[in-house]
């Protein structure tokens, strides 16, 4: 009887042993270069200087941000690494940064980069080595290409579904319109053009001068001035910020008083329709999917509420209207659950497979009933929109939110 208990015991200790340590091998940590048991090293290229520099207060609200997770003693027991680069708005030095980033600070991906001439100039280089480059700062339809470019997502609207909102919105609304567009001589302004006149089908002869500019150029006042003169009622702007506050101002100026759109990307308050004038910038109409810091229809928001205690201690004193404040903590937040969806499998294919598997996600700064769903053959996250007119010092929703399926490339 002794033998046979003495080999039960030996039979019951070797599977326990086999059990402890398929469990160990099931629970192995995975790691790509740029993360360990201690750190998770994100890269980032942004304008903080140049012509979209204003765009820099998205890389200063996300460097907040993550110090915040820091703080609150990081993800999964990893505090961030956040490297964020200046290249000017310059695609020549944005690839130089990205490589810094990659070759030299060896990052484990590529975060929230800004512009879409920057983010063309790397996709390639980023993919050919199977980097991530998550959710770009850029509303380009490019970036929804999980065939060609798998490493590769946006976060916000697309750009031409967003145009094409604008174009429906005018054929119901002002169906005689006669329509000028400026927009920005690069992927982004053309990407916009591109989806209002396929918005328009065969009423695009409602578009009766489309004017381009270069981001080089320090006003455009020359470019109004020549749009005035085709007599348009409606003027569609597909420009950046600095060169939206130039547009609200010059037609003013010109005691001119067309219609106005400006795009998603120009919405804020302090970096634009203040520094045009909120006597110009009334009726100016647009689309978004995030609420506005500097409207109190929000001050009892619970999200808001998280978003205002965010600020009073990693940036005090920032100016609440700039809406680039609601966009970095929102992409910020979701960069934030894809990390910890990852567990401690932080392999590259890993953070790539977790951004593509997001459900109904909500950051705070969203506006209601906007959430972020993503696939493996879906990589735009945010679908959905609500017009607004600016009105007062605010801007003022109206209509329903109108969800869009973007172009798959």
């Amino acid at each position: 009887m002794p033998v046979f208990r003495s080999r039960a015991i030996a039979v019951s200790m070797a599977a326990a042993l086999s059990i402890a340590l398929g469990g160990s091998a099931l629970a192995q940590k995975k790691y790509d270069t740029g993360a360990t048991d201690t750190e998770i090293k994100i890269g980032n290229i942004m304008p903080y200087s140049g012509p979209a520099s204003s765009y820099g207060v998205i890389g200063k609200t996300e460097t907040a941000y993550f110090n915040m997770i820091n703080d609150q003693g990081g993800i999964n027991g990893r505090k961030i690494n956040f490297i964020s680069y200046d290249d000017g708005y310059s695609p020549p030095k944005a690839v130089e940064q990205v490589r810094k980033l990659v070759e030299s600070d060896e990052v484990l991906f590529v975060f929230n980069s800004l512009g879409t001439p920057s983010n063309t100039a790397f996709q390639k280089y980023l993919n050919g080595k199977k980097i991530p480059q998550l959710f770009v700062a850029t509303g380009a339809s490019k970036w929804n290409d999980p065939k060609n470019f798998p490493w590769t997502m946006g976060w916000q609207p697309s750009y031409q579904v967003e145009a094409k909102i604008y174009a429906k919105y005018l054929m119901k609304e002002k169906p005689d319109a006669r329509i000028a567009v400026l927009y920005q001589n690069d992927d982004f302004g053309k990407d916009y053009q591109k989806g209002f006149r396929e918005g328009f089908g065969d009423k695009a002869s409602m578009i009766v001068t489309e004017e381009s500019y270069e981001v080089s150029e320090p006003t455009i006042d020359s470019h109004i001035v020549k749009m005035k003169s085709q007599n348009p009622d409606v003027v569609v702007s597909f420009v950046t910020p600095k060169f939206a506050a130039q547009t609200i101002k010059k037609i003013a100026e010109l005691g001119w008083k067309p219609l106005q759109f400006v795009t998603n990307v120009s919405v804020s308050v302090g970096a634009v329709m203040q520094p045009a004038g909120f006597a110009a910038a009334q009726g100016v109409l647009s689309a978004d999917y995030r609420k506005d810091g500097a409207d109190a229809q929000w001050k009892n928001d619970e999200g808001m509420k998280k978003w205002s205690t965010f600020l009073d201690k990693y940036m005090p004193g920032v100016d609440r209207s700039d809406n680039s404040l609601i966009y970095g903590y929102g992409v910020a937040q979701t960069m934030v659950k894809v990390l910890e969806m990852c567990g401690d499998d932080l392999t590259r294919a890993n953070v790539m497979k977790q951004a593509t598997s997001l459900k109904d996600f909500t950051p705070d700064t969203l506006l209601p009933g906007i959430q972020i769903s993503t696939s493996a053959t879906d990589y735009a996250p945010i679908k959905q929109l609500r017009m607004m007119r600016f009105k007062g010092e605010t801007w003022d929703l109206f209509g329903d939110i109108i969800a869009v399926e973007p172009n798959t490339n």
